[in-house]
This record gives C-alpha cells, sequence and structure tokens, in this order.
C-alpha cells in the first residue's frame, strides 16, 4: 500500500507535534493541545476521537480528505501548530515521510496490533518512522521508563536531540511523588526544565506519565514549565480515559484494552476502591487473539469480572471470552453474560454503594461491530440507561 503523497506548500504554516505509543496517545495528544491552546490559539488537533480546531469539532471523515481539510481549515483560521495521533498502521505506510514532525512524542510500547503487523520487531520499526522523519532542529520526547526508548533514541537523526522523560532518578525531566484521588492526579517534576507540582484532572498513575511527556513536548517549543502546568490543572480530559460517570457505586468508563492499559487500570481501580470491585470487559474479534488470556490475567485482581462482547466482528463472542477465561482459571467470581448492555447491568445491580464498577474496552467508542454490521452501542448511554 503506497504512503500518502508530500505534503502541500500551506502545510508548512504548521509546526506539527507527532504522539505514538501503544497506549497513552490520545491523553498525551489532548494535553499536548491544551498547553498549546493556551499559548496560540486555534490548535489543530487530530485523534482516534475526531479532529478538533481549538474547542471545535470538526464533523469530518477520520481519512486522509478528513485530514486534510482539518489541517487546511487550521492554517486558514490562523493556526500554528498541529497535534497529531499517530497509529503504528499510519507510520507503517509512511505517513511521517509525507509529513514529517517537529516533535515526535513516544509514550510506551507493549505488544497490540501484531495480526497487522506480524512480530514485535515490525511494530517498533513502524513507531520509529515519526523519529526517523524528525525535521532538522526537531526532538524526540521519549519515555525513560520504557526500554524501547532506548532502540528509538538510536535512530532519531543527528540533526534532531532526544529528551527524555519519566519517573526514574535519572530522567532529565523527572516525576515523582505521584499521588492519586478520585478526580485528580498530582505529582512532582524536576530536573533540566526547572522545578514544579503538577495536577491534572484525571485519575491514574500512567496519566502523570503522559502529562510529564505533554510537559516535555511544549518545552521544546518553548513554553515554559509554569505556563503548561498552569493548561494542564484546567484541560478537559478525553472521554472514556478512567473516566468517572457515577458515584454510590462508583462507576468508571476506560477505554483500557491491551493487556498493560488493563493491568494498570484495573491495579489503579484496585487502589482507590474501598469496597468490591466488579469488571465488565471483553476483547475485539479478528485482532489478536494471543492476547486473550493475557487480558484476562491483568483483570484477575478484581473481585467479580463479568466477561462481554466487545466488538467480536466475524468472530464467535462465546469463543472470545472462553480464550480470556484460561487466564482466569482459578478465579471464582467470573460470569460470562454476552449482551454487553445486560452485562453493564448485571454488574450494576450487584454493586454496593461503596463498591467500584469498572467498564473497559470500548471508551469512548458508539459502536459495537458483529458479523460486519455496526450497531449503536455505547457504554456511557448503557450506564445511564440502567441506572435510571
Amino acid at each position: 500500500m503506497s504512503g500518502p503523497p508530500p505534503a502541500p506548500p500551506w502545510a508548512r504554516a504548521l509546526t506539527r507535534i507527532g504522539v505514538t505509543g501503544t497506549n497513552g496517545k490520545t491523553s498525551t495528544t489532548w494535553m499536548i493541545a491544551a498547553i498549546l491552546q493556551a499559548e496560540a490559539p486555534p490548535v489543530v488537533r487530530t485523534s482516534t476521537l475526531g479532529s478538533w480546531i481549538g474547542d471545535e469539532r470538526l464533523e469530518l471523515p477520520l481519512d486522509y480528505s478528513g485530514f486534510l481539510r482539518t489541517l487546511r481549515t487550521g492554517v486558514d483560521r490562523g493556526g500554528r501548530y498541529a497535534v497529531l495521533e499517530l497509529t503504528s498502521e499510519a507510520l507503517a505506510h509512511g505517513f511521517c515521510k509525507a509529513w514529517p514532525c517537529q516533535i515526535g512524542v513516544f509514550t510506551n510500547l507493549t505488544e497490540d496490533h501484531l495480526k497487522f503487523h506480524k512480530t514485535f520487531e515490525h511494530y517498533l520499526a513502524s513507531k520509529a518512522q515519526l523519529f526517523l522523519s524528525l525535521l532538522p532542529n526537531g526532538t524526540a520526547v521519549l519515555n525513560a521508563d520504557d526500554p524501547c526508548s532506548d532502540l528509538l533514541a538510536e535512530v532519531v537523526p543527528p540533526h534532531a536531540r532526544v529528551l527524555r522523560a519519566g519517573f526514574r532518578q535519572d530522567a532529565p525531566v523527572r516525576g515523582s511523588n505521584i499521588r492519586v484521588s478520585v478526580g485528580t492526579t498530582s505529582f512532582s517534576v524536576d530536573g533540566e526544565l526547572g522545578s514544579a507540582d503538577v495536577r491534572i484532572p484525571l485519575i491514574g498513575r500512567v496519566f502523570a506519565a503522559n502529562a510529564l511527556a505533554a510537559i516535555a513536548a511544549a518545552s521544546a517549543l518553548g513554553i515554559p514549565l509554569e505556563r503548561s502546568v498552569s493548561a494542564l490543572a484546567t484541560f478537559r480530559p478525553p472521554p472514556g480515559r478512567f473516566e468517572v460517570v457515577h458515584t454510590s457505586p462508583t462507576v468508571i468508563i476506560d477505554f483500557a484494552h491491551t493487556p498493560d492499559a488493563m493491568a494498570r487500570t484495573v491495579t489503579q481501580a484496585r487502589e482507590l476502591c474501598t469496597g468490591k470491585l466488579w469488571l465488565v470487559f471483553g476483547a475485539g474479534g479478528n485482532r489478536d487473539a494471543e492476547k486473550r488470556p493475557r487480558m484476562g490475567s491483568a483483570a484477575a485482581s478484581a473481585d467479580r469480572i463479568v466477561l462481554t462482547s466487545d466488538n467480536p466482528r466475524d468472530e464467535s463472542a462465546e469463543a472470545i471470552a472462553t480464550a480470556i477465561r484460561a487466564g482466569l482459571q482459578h478465579h471464582t467470581g467470573v460470569s460470562v453474560e454476552l449482551d454487553r448492555f445486560a452485562a453493564i447491568r448485571l454488574a450494576l445491580q450487584g454493586a454496593a454503594p461503596d463498591d467500584w464498577v469498572l467498564i473497559a474496552g470500548k471508551g469512548h467508542e458508539t459502536g459495537q461491530e458483529i458479523s460486519g454490521i455496526l450497531h449503536p452501542f455505547s457504554d456511557h448511554d448503557a450506564v445511564q440507561a440502567c441506572l435510571k
């Protein structure tokens, strides 16, 4: 498959910041855009959730034609920055050869999308295209806590620099003292950018890592630490990212759909929950079947687990649930309800006021793909309907 044509001349008006990784791409993209929006509006933002100019969402297709129209609209409105969430598939097809970025941000890498990439090495090589293609005087912002950063640093061209941010003691941009509560996550940052306390309106340690990357990316564009901290304190988080949608019981909707993301999300919920932790989730069909038992293992610390459907596509939802169940062989609190609405209702009806119900896998999505048909379905709508 051939890549996109070279960026048109008008695209030079936009400084492009690309964000890639397995998990945290959307949250990091939104955080960087929030910082830049406070500095030089309007900012173009494209992610798996859609396309925005500032706070206005553009009703455009999520394809190359929609991408072009989004960026051209941003230029026509005087925009100077575009923050782009970049998937491994787009990078593998040569996106950054046509649209090289000034700033590249790497969040993390765990096994995912191997049905497309076949091997982990190809998956990593696809991510590396963002950094290989960095423009002169560009910056690669790499997660100091992820071992793949060492490999990515080797492909950064001599005309660009590497800036590492993480929670290791030797990270040049260093985070520490993460504090998570129901509503916010706080942490401290120090190192070559200076020192500050950061507070973001998201729940979870992983979001501290995303915020640290956003701060480092903003610094590469000349934005002082204190202004980034101020913007992040009030930014509007993306939907479906450890989002609290109800209390008593506390109901969380989260997009976690990889073993690593599931483990982090369940661990975070387990730490904050004072009652029992209920978990409703499944796994997508026609995708990475080998990760399904590991999804089950990652969920094992939940007290009650309801396995259900999550875009089964052309596969049997029952067979997918059976594969996940293989990773939960010794768990005594597992049930199967393949109707996702009924599964959510089952958990909500069983939960006590001090329990937590974590609904994982779909996050912001508004459809459920079954046998080639995309049926309207939203976890948010299902929760509201069940609670009525």
